[in-house]
């Protein structure tokens, strides 16, 4: 660290265009003459800001995001070439210093915008392009790549690692749905992964898929990516996906039904989680997604 004093906690609070700047002069000062702006749907885990026109800066909101920025800023140049569609690509690695306690990244900005908060013409198009994506990743070389963990809150792992957790809270469940959750939690336990690991992008939500003109354009934020088992990536096929573009998504993911199974787990976990920690008024996405789980057993 630079200074004689230590850098202040990483605290959500205290990261905005200020600091931001104060970083890009300290450190980069071949940019510092250009505008900061934060970034609307920035982000929970990092916080986002662009910086010019064609640069984003990415900072970790808490300790606990720290160790993914070293993986992205080491793994994100390996996977890009492979990749059908665009991907951070790293300019910029930040060091702790007396303004921020934890590393940071400088990215080249990507266009586009979150496809939770735009039309999406073709939902089947729109689950094609995806799949298509995961596929051309999980076919990226893995040798050496990270394992799960806690970097990657463990995506890429068994389910296991979140049994009592889960188990703790379908028990407060009531009547049938506490026996259609406990059984469909069962079984994805008991679909052990016995395949060669492979890349996972770890966190395939709305929020980490840009679209333009409608179309998927990018994918970003491989914070939870890690090198395991892919059934953390089907989740969106409940979240996000229905009708025509859920079967289009899951003929073209080309995986086994073992991996549907987990995949099955994991949304019900997200589900589980989300409709036990997040305000009442914002839990109807965990609702439906609990819906649909329910209705296929």
């Amino acid at each position: 660290m630079t200074g004689s004093h230590p850098a202040p906690a990483i605290d959500a609070s205290r990261i905005d265009a200020q600091l931001v700047r104060a970083l890009i002069a300290e450190q980069f000062p071949e940019w510092a003459h250009l505008p900061v702006r934060s970034v609307p749907h920035g982000g929970n885990d990092h916080r986002m800001f662009r910086l010019g026109e064609a640069l984003s800066v990415r900072l970790p909101s808490a300790p606990g995001y720290v160790p993914q920025v070293a993986k992205e800023q080491r793994w994100l140049p390996h996977l890009a070439p492979s990749l059908p569609l665009p991907i951070p690509a790293v300019h910029g690695a930040g060091r702790p210093s007396r303004g921020f306690a934890g590393p940071w990244s400088v990215y080249g900005w990507i266009e586009g915008d979150p496809a939770g908060v735009v039309e999406v013409d073709d939902a089947s198009r729109f689950a094609a392009d995806l799949a298509a994506f995961l596929v051309a990743l999980r076919a990226v070389d893995a040798a050496g790549g990270p394992s799960p963990g806690l970097h990657s809150g463990y995506r890429g792992g068994p389910l296991a690692h979140y049994d009592d957790e889960t188990a703790a809270i379908i028990d407060r469940l009531s009547g049938r749905e506490r026996d259609l959750a406990g059984g469909m939690w069962r079984d994805a336990l008991a679909a052990s992964f016995d395949g060669p690991p492979v890349w996972v992008h770890g966190d395939v939500s709305i929020n980490n898929l840009l679209a333009r003109d409608g179309r998927l354009s990018a994918v970003v934020d491989f914070g939870c990516s890690a090198v395991g088992d892919p059934a953390c990536d089907t989740v969106i096929a409940w979240t996000f996906f229905d009708g025509p573009a859920a079967r289009v998504f899951r003929r073209e993911l080309a995986v086994d039904d073992g991996t549907w199974v987990r995949g099955r787990g994991w949304a019900l976990w997200k589900a589980l989680i989300m409709i036990t920690h997040i305000p009442a008024d914002q839990r109807l996405l965990a609702r439906r997604v609990l819906d649909r789980l329910f209705a296929e057993r």
